[in-house]
């Protein structure tokens, strides 16, 4: 999705998701197109990549947000677009790194579980921000790993990745799907429905 998407949009579109979409190669979806919805009585929902960042900037004038990523732009923990932009193959979608996002919080959750300590999480976590993004993957979080932990601790933290990782963009997304279902199946007076997921 990119900006001047949703001022194409009929009408009658009752309500609209928002997942991802563009932030480098094209102007990101605008303030004022999702304002200018909400105004016209569509309800916008967001969560995921983009979707969680504009629903947290939005939320005080109607966008609603889902998701444990639109949570942490909207709590204050996590801020800037590069928390969840990735790299990706133009003609099959494929990702080609990982969203900082995605290794922050699984980082965050093998510390909650006792597989790495807050003090080695830190470091992790700021090397891998300071990596320009196309460059961020678990091999790159296994490689600076490697070079600050024991190797009882990296084997604990391999353990911890290899069986409990989660893709917290993916699950944010799938919250927007059933959200927008939701509203559907409240019967709200809807006549068309729209997703946009780049």
């Amino acid at each position: 999705m990119k900006r001047g998407d949703l001022v194409e949009l009929p009408e009658d579109v009752g309500v609209v998701g928002i997942v991802d979409g563009v932030l480098l190669s094209d102007a990101a979806v605008g303030h004022r197109e999702i304002l200018q919805l909400l105004r016209r009585g569509t309800k916008v929902i967001g969560g995921g990549s983009m979707g969680a960042l504009r629903a947290a900037e939005l939320d005080s004038l109607g966008m609603e947000g889902v998701g444990r990523i639109y949570e942490e732009y909207s709590s204050g923990r996590i801020e800037g677009d590069d928390e969840v932009v990735l790299m990706f193959d133009p003609f099959t979608l494929a990702a080609l790194s990982e969203p900082l996002i995605n290794l922050r919080l699984n980082i965050e959750r093998a510390v909650q579980f006792r597989f790495l300590n807050e003090s080695d999480a830190r470091i992790i976590i700021g090397r891998l921000k300071s990596t320009f993004y196309p460059r961020r993957s678990y091999d790159l979080l296994l490689t600076i790993s490697e070079e600050i932990l024991t190797p009882a601790a990296m084997r604990d933290l391999e353990r911890f990745l290899k069986s409990e990782t989660l893709d917290f963009k993916r699950n944010d997304a799938i919250s927007v799907i059933k959200a927008v279902k939701s509203v559907i199946e409240n019967k709200e007076k809807l006549t068309s429905v729209k997703f946009f997921k780049n």
